[in-house]
């Protein structure tokens, strides 16, 4: 029974997350003074003391003070912060200033908490943790390469013994495209960068189903691998074209990936619990950990002192597990290796 509990509590995680459900429009939107604050900043350029040259802009859009290089800084430029995007931060800053002194909690603006940019950066926080389990992600792959290609035999033809080599290659691959665009994500939240964060995403949680299909039953035939992994490549393609090309569904992604990523927790949950592998209790630790990292994400509360919510924290917990994970992709292969020459001798 002892061995059900963590997989009752992915299962607990899963239906709730499906209870959780998305708004279009925030409480801060409507609230009338920052919305007046809006309004003066379009016209003036200026949010009480602190105005932006960028902002001084004639009726038909073009600027009215000096050449294009002096209206907007370069270095926020290629972020695109504009006169809009300024008004909106800094009245929305403003805003928060006022509610905190009159003691009440912070709302959210455009669907986002107030953060405090740095440098022009959107989520610091949240950045630092995905360049790090980026750097994390990558130490793994790298020590899994030098393992299979200089540490372990190899056949006589010059392949690994380790029958799933190439699909953690590929895994790697995803892995590290995730983590580079919701790095550039959480750096400057615009459409392009908000779709490719998604998609690198879906991408990543719906390989990681088929990973652990294939290695939990054991599928080392090109036709069974194909024959698991065409219906699950087809929707995920069809997924990630659904949210590009006709909406980005927020609520939709979110029960999709939920719903691959509780999956693939539950195969390895089950396979540690009859599996005699010597590395099983990190599957387990993988299992409890992920399921922490799932619940990370269903939470939502605003941000401490302005930088750190439940999903800067989510990616904080995702930098330990990248390392779980490798831990025993590395067992693994010296696991299968080491049978594998046993079966040969």
């Amino acid at each position: 029974m002892n061995q059900m509990a963590p997989c009752r509590l992915i299962l607990l995680i899963f239906v709730l997350s499906f209870l959780v459900s998305s708004l279009n429009a925030s409480e801060g939107d409507a609230d009338p003074i920052y919305k007046a604050c809006l309004e003066e900043c379009e016209k003036s350029g200026c949010v009480g003391e602190k105005c932006f040259q960028h902002c001084k802009f004639s009726s038909d859009g073009k600027p009215i003070d000096g050449p294009w290089y002096l209206q907007e800084p370069l270095y926020q430029k290629w972020k695109q912060w504009d006169c809009r995007t300024d008004c909106q931060y800094h009245c929305m800053i403003t805003r928060e200033e006022q509610r905190e002194k009159l003691g009440n909690k912070p709302i959210k603006y455009h669907g986002k908490w107030p953060f405090q940019r740095v440098y022009g950066i959107q989520e610091p926080v949240a950045v630092a943790f995905s360049a790090l389990s980026l750097a994390v992600q990558f130490h793994g792959w790298l020590s899994f390469f030098i393992l299979i290609n200089y540490k372990l035999p190899l056949r006589p033809d010059k392949k690994t013994y380790y029958e799933y080599t190439c699909l953690w290659h590929i895994y790697a691959i995803l892995a590290m495209n995730f983590w580079f665009w919701s790095a550039i994500f959480h750096s400057r939240d615009v459409e392009l960068t908000e779709k490719l964060d998604y998609s690198s995403a879906v991408a990543l949680v719906g390989y990681s189903l088929i990973l652990a299909i294939l290695r939990v039953f054991d599928l080392r035939d090109e036709a069974s691998r194909v024959m698991v992994a065409a219906p699950l490549v087809a929707f995920v393609t069809t997924h990630i074209l659904y949210l590009n090309f006709y909406k980005l569904d927020y609520g939709l992604n979110m029960k999709v990936c939920m719903a691959m990523g509780v999956a693939q927790l539950l195969i390895w949950g089950i396979w540690a619990g009859i599996t005699s592998h010597p590395s099983r209790w990190k599957v387990w630790l993988f299992v409890v950990w992920g399921s922490l990292v799932v619940f990370l994400e269903i939470l939502d509360f605003p941000p401490y002192k302005g930088f750190v919510d439940a999903h800067a924290l989510w990616h904080a917990v995702s930098i330990p597990l990248t390392y779980f994970c490798w831990s025993f992709v590395q067992d693994d292969a010296e696991f299968r290796t080491s049978t594998l020459l046993k079966k040969i001798k």
